[in-house]
This record gives C-alpha cells, structure tokens and sequence, in this order.
C-alpha cells in the first residue's frame, strides 16, 4: 500500500547561497549514495557540509529547551531560500580526532571501556572496579567527614578513615606514559640578564607584567643569570605558585618548568602553534616512563591477567590479533560484552585499520585514518533513514583499501540511508547512485551546479570533472638520473623491519605501499631530524576569521611596507588588526549581534561597508589601488600588480605569489577568510609557503588530498620545476598519477602492521609493473592498463 509518507523521497535544496554558492538549487535522491564532484573550492563543502548539514544540525539543536540551548553553540540558518525533506546528518569528517595525549584509539572508541569491565570481572588477581584499569583515573585516598544528601533536606555524615578511591593511572608520568627532561640551556641565556632578554621560552617578555612579575619575586633583573645564586634560580626554575602583590595587583609567580609542564607539556603537540612546537622539540626531550614502561598503569593494573595477558598486553597488540584472541575467549557469562567487543574490533579489520592497536595516540593518526575510526561508531548501528555525510573517505588509502571502503558506503545505504561523499577518487565517484558536479571552476568562477546525473552520464558531459574522471596517466618516456642518495640504515620505527634502503637524490622518489605498511614511519622516523630537509606534512593549518591568504603566507608584510613607504606613514596603519582598523567592527568587517539563545545574527559593517579599515587608510594608495582594492584582488591579479614590470614591482610579494599560482590558487582572493576555505584549498596554501622554505630535499606527505583530477596535473608539474631546480624530491603518495610520473619508486608491504615494514620493491615506475609482483603494482598497471608508453 502507497501512503502520502512514500512521496517524500528526495532532499530539496532552493537557492543556496553560502560562501561561493550561486543561487542554486538541486533535488538529491534520499536513501541512494550521491557524489559531490568538481575542483577545489567549486562550493563542494558549501553545499553538503555548510548548508544540508549545517541546517539539519541546526533543526535538532532547536529542538531542545531554551535553557538547554544556552549551553550549547549557537548556530546561524545557512544562506539558502528554502530546504526541505531533510533527515538527522552524521557528519563523517576529516577532522584529526582532538589534540589531547591521553586519548588514545582505544579511549576514542569503546574498546577500552569495554576491557575494563572485563577485567574487573575476569582477571586474575582482581584489582578492583572498572576505574582501576583506566590510566585517565588516579588512585585517591582521604579521610575526614564526608556528608550525603538525604531526601527531605536530611544530612547524612560518616566519618572515613584513609577511604581508597581506585584508579590505574600511573603516578610517575600521571598516565602519558612518558615522562620529560627538560634541557635548562634551551631556557635561558646565561650570559643575559632577564631585562636583556634572557629567557628563550616562547610569550616569556620583560617589557609587560612578566617583568614586575619576577622583578616583585625578588629576582635581579640587571645581573647576568651566571650570577645567580642557587636560591634564586631554584625561584625561578622551580618555584610552586606563589601569591604576591605587584603594584597594588594580586598576582601568582610560578617557576617556568611547572608552567612549561602546564601549559605546554599537557597538550598533543599538533595542536601547538609551530613556534611553540619548535621550542619543545628543542628544549624537552621524552623518554619511556621507566615505572610502567610506556603502558601508563600501575603495576596493580598490570599483574591482573586473563589467560596470561593483561590488558596492558591487549591494548599494544595490533588489532587484527586482539580480535582473535577476543574471539578465542570463551566466557557465557559475559557472551553480550564479549559479542560487542567482537564486533567493534572486527570492524577495525573491516575498515582497514586492524594494523593500529589500541594504545595508539588518537593525536597520530593521520585525517583518513581518524575518518575511518569515527565510522566504526556507524557500521553496527541499528539507526535508520539517516544521511551519512563524507568528507572525501578515500584519503590516505591505498587503491587496495579503496575498494574495501566503496563497500562500507554501500551498506550504510543499503540500510536505507541518505549517503552524500565529497569526493575526487574516480573508484569512488564509480559506485554513486547520483552524481552532482560543480563549478565550472573554483572560488568566485565556481558556486553552479554544472552537472547533475547519473555517473554514466557524467563520463559523457563536457565539464572539467567528465573530462578528466577517464583519465589514465602514462608512464614516462625516460627517468632522470640520481646525483647521489640518502642512506637509510637499520630503520625499526614503528612496525619497520630493520630497514636498508638508499633514496636517490636529484629526482622525483615515489614512497607507496598500503595504508599501515610503514611509509611515513621510514620517511618521517629517518628523514626529519637531517638538515637541508623541508617536510611538508598533513598538519592542518589554523586561522581565525581575520586570518586569510595574505597574512598567513607573510605576503601583507611586503605589501604594508609598500604601502607605508610610498605615503610616508606607518605600516601599522595598513593592518586590520592594528592601527588601521575599522574602530566600529574592530577590523572584523561585520557586527556580531548575540541573541541569546539564538544564533547570533552577522551583518556587514555599515561604516567600513566590510572593507575592516579606516575611511582616512583607504585614502592612502599604492600604484592607484588602496590597501582595501588590494585584499580584493586575485591571485592571479595580485601576481600581475606586483610583477617587476607591472605597476607597482614588488620582488617579495611577487615571489610568494608566483608559488600561489603555482599550486592552482590564482583564483583566491587575498583578503578571503580561512574560515571559507575548502580542505584542499587549505593543504595547497600550505604547499606554497614550505616550498618557499630553504632545502635541498623536499618530503610531501600525500600532496594530492583534496586535489581535483585536473589539479593533480598542475601538482605534478610544479614537483617537475622543483625537481628541475636541482632539488631533490619525496612523496608519500597513493595517486597512481603521481607513482607513474616518479622517477623512482620505493614500495613497502606487503601489508600493513606488522605484515608490512619491508621494502618490497624498489625500481623504475615501468619496472614496477613489470614486475607485478606488489599489490601497489597490480593497481598501477591496472590504471595505466591500455596506455603505457612503448620506448
């Protein structure tokens, strides 16, 4: 029988308008897998993430009380006319999976919790409760008056004597599982004294409170720190926090190494600023906790066993292993636990990810693999007429796993769900339903929808994505020469079998293998600490609204220079976070106005009209344009105002525009916020300041993420001129387009884990698929398959 409910198939997007989006409006089949294609920044991410999802996210929060709503983030309706038809969106990002050093894969999803339990139940001697395998609970004693609340207001107080609150965590290294040295000559300069500058640790300077500070602790600030005496530098070193009074203000001193350990030593480093990241690398050293040996438990945690391994054993096995050894666990009392942990573990194989184990650091994997570990949540789940949104799941895989993961997409819409994927991987944009491209280009030249179809279809229409989604790449003609090599000896990193291998310099080194086979442990764990090296890695970039292509990259200091220099003013004035600010909107170009449990409502600023500067600034110009008309140039705009022959020569800026255009950026704007840019736009604007670094090799790790069919070209073009400099390049890659213009490929495996950590081939990309004999290259072949060059 057919009701009215059976109508509502389709999710109906009217006029949206969001970041680049033009007005447009599309009709996506519910419960079928829709692809989302067309070159960076084309509004991809605008349409899926910033305007179906955001508005369904939005709905369900409106859905909750007021008071509630106060505590959660206030979200803004998306630029769009009108959207209907749509279900709950479970976003499926590329987001790294938090940056704090005590999540670990185990903690990120329920696997350890759920061997907690176990333990606490099974294990040989018993410990104690769930909380005393956790290495995030400290072990708490106290005793005193302690006081329950009551019904009908009544108190009731016991006195406890020495009671124990049992946690796992270790004491020594307080469960991180390493402890810290810290070199003191990273610290300071002995030969200063502290008004000259002495101390070298990042946001420590004498010219604000930081000098009355430690001029109100008693410190010289005028004799050389040489000259300290014991007391005083144990002050401040190590000094606990200590109230004093400095000009009238209470204040707290505290020594700089219990800072330094609070405020530095407690995070992921990813999630440092890169001076601060810089500093630690230099000034702090970490080594294995020497008490719990890396596990983070006390040795309680550890002496409980079931049959023979603790769970300090199970969390550093490799995940495929754990599985079976779960699976060989035969306990009927505990068969809904055990069936649970199965599971979930069985899903880490299914995904690709059975060669991590369980104490990894959340913080190291890379966006794919935490992509993957967020899905796992999903595959088991019993919910229902969801749309499940994927923010390009193919990154970080290798051709192998790509098909593994088309399976995965396809069972979450067998189960009757919307299934919408951001994606550039021709294997993946193959088993859509539905496909959506947009363009025709990217930034203000994108925002249409230029396409719309089957994926047959798409093969056929003449746009830039239907061009290229047949597109096989050749194998070259003839490689270039080495001009020398990089020895590799007796690399163990990680899952590395006492590797040997030499990487040949002066040309373009391919480093492939499947995901967990122990490329970037080889390249990262052996090439880093050399000098004459620029690695340019994943590690997302970060920038507020007012951060945008210009500041980031360091070219508005040449240009505010420029500006100041030709009107004989100060630079300052040429910044919209400085003197030069629009004082209404503080250099914002838009007001905030909070509603209170509302979204907060953003306008343009009626007095700068969005321009972020000063009436009096913008009457100030530069070769005709004010600093304003400069923000709003292109790429490719900017390059020409700049060129030594264009109106207004400025070599600094030129150059770091030339390495912008290169990396297929013309198209940005200079003022445009980072907040509007997609993820691939960010990864290349992070390619063309490392390449502007001094090297003399250049380590990419998977420059082609985020890069549309057509951009991969330019990419490979831009590793041929680096190459052709006299630079020596190596890339970490899974595109077959990048192993097939290589001059030279290094293939590890054959697995992944500790199946992998072997060179298994190393030779020409035409001797790889001759070979055939790696799975990196049976794929090669099949890609090029019909179209390799005869010599």
């Amino acid at each position: 029988m057919t009701t009215t409910a059976d109508s509502h198939d389709l999710i109906r997007v009217q006029g949206a308008r969001e970041n680049n989006l033009k007005d447009i409006s599309v009709d996506l089949p519910k419960r079928r897998l829709t692809v989302f294609t067309g070159v960076s920044g084309s509004g991809k991410s605008s349409l899926v993430f910033g305007t179906i999802a955001a508005e369904s996210r939005r709905l369900i929060d409106e859905t909750y009380s007021a008071f509630l709503q106060g505590f959660m983030p206030s979200l803004a309706r998306p630029e769009v006319d009108h959207l209907e038809g749509l279900t709950t969106a479970i976003i499926v990002d590329q987001e790294r999976m938090g940056a704090n050093p005590r999540s670990t894969v185990g903690t990120a999803t329920d696997a350890n919790a759920m061997l907690r339990i176990l333990y606490s139940r099974l294990g040989e001697p018993h410990v104690g409760p769930p909380t005393a395998f956790s290495f995030n609970v400290p072990t708490r004693r106290a005793s005193g008056m302690m006081s329950t609340e009551k019904s009908g207001g009544r108190v009731e107080k016991k006195a406890v004597k020495q009671a124990v609150y049992l946690g796992g965590m270790c004491p020594r290294c307080e469960g991180m599982g390493q402890v810290s040295d810290i070199d003191l000559t990273a610290l300071y300069d002995e030969t200063k004294s502290l008004r000259e500058g002495a101390l070298t640790v990042p946001g420590y300077s004498m010219d604000g409170w930081y000098g009355r500070l430690f001029e109100g602790m008693g410190l010289p600030m005028d004799k050389p720190i040489a000259a300290f005496t014991k007391k005083q530098l144990e002050t401040m070193l190590w000094s606990e926090p200590t109230k004093i009074k400095v000009e009238g203000v209470n204040l707290t001193f505290e020594g700089i190494i219990p800072k330094i350990q609070k405020s530095m030593l407690s995070k992921d480093p990813e999630a440092m600023q890169t001076h601060v990241r810089r500093f630690v690398e230099r000034a702090v050293t970490f080594q294995t906790c020497p008490e719990c040996e890396g596990t983070r438990l006390t040795p309680e945690a550890r002496s409980s066993t079931i049959n023979g391994k603790s769970i300090a054993d199970l969390c550093r096995m490799q995940i495929n292993d754990l599985a079976g050894w779960v699976r060989d666990l035969d306990e009927p009392g505990f068969e809904p636990l055990l069936k649970g942990l199965r599971h979930l573990l069985d899903s880490f194989t299914e995904i690709g990810l059975g060669y991590l184990s369980l104490d990894r650091p959340a913080g190291t994997l890379s966006g794919g693999e935490a992509q993957r570990t967020k899905m796992i949540r999903h595959l088991g789940s019993s919910l229902t007429d969801v749309t499940y949104v994927f923010d390009e799941p193919t990154i970080g895989l290798h051709p192998h796993d790509i098909d593994r993961m088309n399976d995965l997409l396809l069972r979450l819409r067998d189960k009757g769900n919307t299934v919408l994927v951001v994606e550039h991987k021709p294997e993946t944009i193959a088993i859509a339903d539905h496909a959506v491209d947009l363009g025709p280009l990217a930034g203000a030249k994108g925002g249409e929808v230029v396409f719309e179809g089957t994926v047959e279809e798409l093969r056929s229409c003449d746009t830039l994505t239907g061009r290229h989604l047949e597109d096989r790449a050749r194998l070259k003609e003839s490689v270039r020469e080495s001009t020398g090599a990089l020895e590799i000896r007796g690399a163990d990193t990680h899952n590395l079998q006492d590797v040997d291998v030499d990487i040949p310099l002066g040309v373009l080194v391919a480093v492939t293998g499947v995901a967990g086979s122990g490329k970037s442990s080889l390249v990262h764990g052996s090439l880093d600490h050399r000098d004459d090296i620029v690695i340019v890695d994943q590690a997302a970039i970060k920038g507020s609204r007012r951060s945008n292509p210009a500041t980031w990259t360091g070219l508005l200091e040449p240009v505010r220079k420029a500006f100041a220099k030709a009107n004989g003013v100060k630079p300052a004035l040429f910044s919209s976070n400085s003197e030069g600010a629009c004082p209404t909107c503080n250099g914002a170009g838009v007001i905030l106005t909070e509603l209170g449990v509302m979204a907060t409502v953003e306008s343009p600023c009626e007095d700068c009209e969005g321009r972020r500067f000063q009436d009096a600034v913008l009457e100030f110009e530069l070769a005709g344009k004010n600093i304003a008309d400069v923000l709003e140039m292109s790429m490719d705009e900017a390059t020409a105002f700049f060129a030594k022959d264009g109106p207004a020569s400025l070599p600094a800026a030129h150059r770091i525009l030339t390495r912008l255009v290169d990396v297929g950026l013309g198209y940005l704007t200079l003022g445009q916020p980072l907040t509007a840019l997609s993820g691939g736009e960010r990864q290349r604007l992070k390619l063309a300041v490392q390449m502007g670094e001094k090297g003399g090799v250049y380590v990419l790790d998977e420059p082609t993420t985020g890069l549309h069919l057509a951009d991969v070209e330019n990419l490979l073009g831009l590793l041929d001129r680096l190459v052709d400099s006299g630079k020596s390049v190596v890339v970490i890659e899974h595109h077959q387009a990048v192993m097939a213009h290589a001059d030279w490929i290094i293939d590890l495996g054959p697995g992944a884990g500790h199946e992998g950590g072997r060179v298994v081939f190393e030779g020409t990309p035409r001797q790889l698929v001759e070979d055939r004999s790696t799975l990196t290259a049976e794929h090669l072949a099949n890609y090029i398959s019909g179209s390799v060059a005869t010599s």
